[in-house]
C-alpha cells in the first residue's frame, strides 16, 4: 500500500468534496499507482476489518523471534569442529583468514591462537544434528528445527549488525521485521497489540549490550506498527492502568472527548498520524481488560510450566518470557520479539556460557513442545539467533578451560522451527575453522526474504513508498528465498 492509498483510506467527507472536479482524476491515479507498484490483491481482512496485503497463502500466521544479543558462539553450540583439537594454541592460518577485517578489539593482537571448544558434542535426532553438551534439552527437539549454519552479514560491530538483522539495513530509522508484518498482516485480536517486545533478564550480566526502542521502531510506517513493550514489573505496560480515583467510566468519557477533538483535527488536516493516535488510545482502553488476563500465568497447569523449567516462575526470565510468548500468540498477537542479553563473550566464555545456556536451553524445549502439543507449531514460526558469530581464535588469554572470542560476521548459525520451515534439516557448511562458508551461504537478506515468503509475501513486491522510493525489508541488493529451508 502506498502513501496515497493510505491517505484516501482515511479521507474525511470534507476532504473528499474539497477535491471537487479532481476527484475522478485522483481516483484514477491511485488505481494506476497500485497497478504499477505491483501491490497485492487483498485476500483477507484482519481482526479490525483492514485488508491484508499478502501475495499468496501463507504457511505461518505468527512469529516468535528469540534474539540472543551479542552474538552466540556457533562453534561452542552447533557448529562442531573436532579438527580444532589438533590446532590448540596454533595461529590461525593466513590462508583461512584471507585478510578479512577484524575488530579493533583483536586487530592489535600479536597472534591469533586457535581455541577449540572445550565442550563435548553428540549427534541427535533423525537429522543427526551435532549439538553441544550445553544444550541437552534443545537436543531433544532437533528434528523440529531447521538449522542454518551458513549465515553471514557485512556488519562486524553490534550496533549496525543488530540493526541490519532487525530492520534489513545497517542504518537506523527503518521499520523492523515485526513492524513490516504488522503492516502487511494486521491484527488477529483487536484487544491486543499486533507486535509485542519483551527484554528478558539474563542470569549473568557481565557484558550487556544496549537494547533500545529503535530496534522495534515502525520507521516510515504508521506509528501503530511499532512494537509495544511488555515489562516484567507490576504493570506490564506503562500508564495502562487508570490513575488513582479515576474509574473506567470516567476514563471512557475522557477518551471519547479526546477522540472527538482528534477527529476534528483529522478532518481539517488529514494527517494519518492523527488517525493512528485515535486507534492507539482505543486499543489501550481495550487492553486494560485483555492484558491482565494475558500476563497472569498462574492459571497454567503444572504439566505446562514444568516444560519450561523452574525459572518460568520468575517474571522477566527468559523462560517466563517464552511462556508469555506462547500465551500471546495463542490469543492472537501476530509477532513477539524477545531479546536475551550478554552473549558478547570476548572473555570468560566458559564462565558465562553456563548461565546463558541455563537461561535458554529448557525453555526452548518447553516452547517448541508446548506449541506442538497445542497444534500451533505448524503455523507459528520460531526464529533463534544473534547478530553475528564468534571467532575460532581466542581474544585475550587462552587456556584449555577458558577463552574469549571476538565478533565474526563471515559465518554463524541460526535456526527456525515450525511455520512451514523444514524441521530436521541442516543447511550449509563452514570450513574446519568455522571461519568461512564452504556451501550454501545464506545472507541476512535471504533470511528475511524466506521469512516473508513463509508469511505469504513476495519480498520484491512487498513495498511501501517513502522518500520517493519503493522501500522494502530486503532492500535493493540481491536477496532470494532459500527454498531448501521450506517444508
Amino acid at each position: 500500500m502506498n502513501l496515497l492509498d493510505q491517505y484516501l483510506l482515511h479521507e474525511s467527507r470534507r476532504q473528499f468534496l474539497s477535491r471537487g472536479k479532481n476527484a475522478l482524476g485522483m481516483a484514477s491515479l491511485a488505481t494506476l499507482l497500485r497497478e504499477t507498484a505491483g501491490a497485492a490483491t487483498p485476500a483477507a481482512v484482519d481482526a479490525t476489518g483492514r485488508p491484508q496485503l499478502i501475495h499468496f497463502a501463507p504457511k505461518a500466521k505468527r512469529v516468535i523471534y528469540l534474539h540472543m544479543v551479542g552474538g552466540p558462539s556457533q562453534m561452542d553450540l552447533f557448529d562442531y569442529k573436532p579438527k580444532m583439537a589438533e590446532y590448540y594454541d596454533k595461529d590461525l592460518p593466513d590462508s583461512i583468514r584471507r585478510g578479512q577485517r577484524l575488530t579493533t578489539m583483536t586487530s592489535g593482537q600479536a597472534r591469533f591462537p586457535i581455541a577449540p571448544s572445550k565442550y563435548q558434542f553428540k549427534q541427535h535426532g533423525k537429522s543427526g544434528m551435532w549439538v553441544s553438551e550445553m544444550l541437552p534439552w534443545t537436543s531433544k527437539v532437533v528434528d523440529d528445527i531447521c538449522f542454518i549454519r551458513s549465515m553471514h552479514t557485512e556488519a562486524i560491530n553490534h550496533e549496525p549488525a543488530i540493526t541490519a538483522m532487525q530492520t534489513g539495513n545497517m542504518v537506523t530509522g527503518r521499520p523492523c521485521l515485526g513492524a513490516w508484518l504488522s503492516y502487511g498482516l494486521g491484527s488477529m485480536n483487536a484487544d491486543l497489540p499486533t507486535f509485542v517486545v519483551m527484554v528478558a533478564r539474563a542470569t549473568n550480566n557481565d557484558q550487556n549490550q544496549a537494547i533500545s526502542g529503535r530496534l522495534w521502531s515502525s520507521g516510515f510506517l504508521d506509528g501503530k506498527h511499532a512494537g509495544v513493550t511488555f515489562r516484567a514489573a507490576e504493570d506490564p505496560i506503562l500508564f495502562l492502568r487508570n490513575p488513582a480515583g479515576i474509574s473506567g467510566k470516567v476514563r471512557r468519557a475522557s477518551l471519547d472527548s479526546l477522540n472527538k477533538l482528534n477527529a476534528m483535527n483529522h478532518e481539517l488536516i488529514g494527517d494519518p498520524e492523527i488517525r493512528t493516535r485515535i486507534e492507539q488510545y482505543e486499543l489501550a482502553f481495550r487492553m486494560q481488560t485483555s492484558v491482565p488476563e494475558l500476563t497472569e500465568t498462574k492459571s497454567e497447569p503444572k504439566s505446562v510450566t514444568d516444560l519450561y523449567g523452574e525459572e518460568v516462575h520468575k517474571p522477566g526470565s527468559l523462560a517466563h518470557s517464552m511462556l508469555l510468548a506462547r500465551r500471546m500468540t495463542e490469543r492472537g498477537v501476530r509477532f513477539v520479539q524477545i531479546y536475551h542479553n550478554n552473549w558478547d563473550h570476548h572473555a570468560n566464555l566458559t564462565g558465562r556460557m553456563k548461565f546463558q545456556c541455563g537461561d535458554l536451553d529448557q525453555p526452548t524445549y518447553g516452547l517448541l513442545t508446548d506449541l506442538k502439543q497445542r497444534g500451533m507449531l505448524d503455523d507459528t514460526l520460531v526464529i533463534w539467533g544473534g547478530e553475528f558469530g564468534r571467532t575460532i581464535y581466542s581474544q585475550g588469554q587462552l587456556t584449555r578451560e577458558n577463552y574469549g572470542r571476538d565478533h565474526h560476521p563471515r559465518c554463524f548459525t541460526m535456526w527456525m522451527a515450525g511455520g512451514g520451515s523444514k524441521g530436521g534439516h541442516i543447511h550449509g557448511e563452514t570450513d574446519d575453522f568455522s571461519y568461512n562458508i564452504t556451501r550454501d551461504p545464506v545472507h541476512v537478506r535471504d533470511l528475511h526474504a524466506t521469512v516473508l515468503h513463509l508469511l505469504g509475501f513476495d519480498h520484491q513486491r512487498f513495498t511501501v513508498r517513502s522518500q520517493g522510493l519503493d522501500q522494502r525489508l530486503t532492500g535493493v541488493e540481491p536477496a532470494k528465498v532459500v527454498k531448501e529451508l521450506l517444508a
